[in-house]
């Protein structure tokens, strides 16, 4: 279901793809996928406060996961809470994850020392 949803979230059908991973989230809750992906679409939709609630409970089930911080820390900083994007990228970059994950949450926290207009350049 956690796989419809992330397609269905592809093809633009949001409410769809939402809808798909809260029935993906009632079949298994110890599987944190669904809820991780769930936050991804509210965070595409702009629903930053509904992504980070999703979020805090995911901390809860998956504490040790670099991917749940690092995705708070792009909220924040779409949100211009730089400290607290800047503390959510410390604590996934803590975690250690991947190389990849690491570029890319290290790239985001240098935007956040860049003016706003040379960040949206970047």
């Amino acid at each position: 279901m956690s796989y419809l949803g992330t397609a269905l979230h592809a093809l633009k059908r949001n409410s769809e793809a939402l809808e798909m991973m809260e029935r993906a989230i009632l079949a298994d809750r110890k599987n944190p996928l669904p809820m991780y992906q769930k936050a991804k679409i509210l965070e595409s939709l702009e629903s930053f406060d509904e992504a980070l609630e999703v979020l805090e409970e995911l901390k809860e089930y998956a504490p040790r996961e670099s991917s749940v911080y690092a995705l708070m820390g792009m909220i924040y900083k779409r949100l211009n809470m730089n400290d607290k994007a800047m503390l959510h990228f410390g604590l996934a970059l803590d975690l250690k994850p991947s190389a990849t994950d690491v570029a890319t949450i290290k790239a985001a926290m240098e935007k956040l020392h860049l003016p706003d207009e040379l960040a949206e350049d970047s």
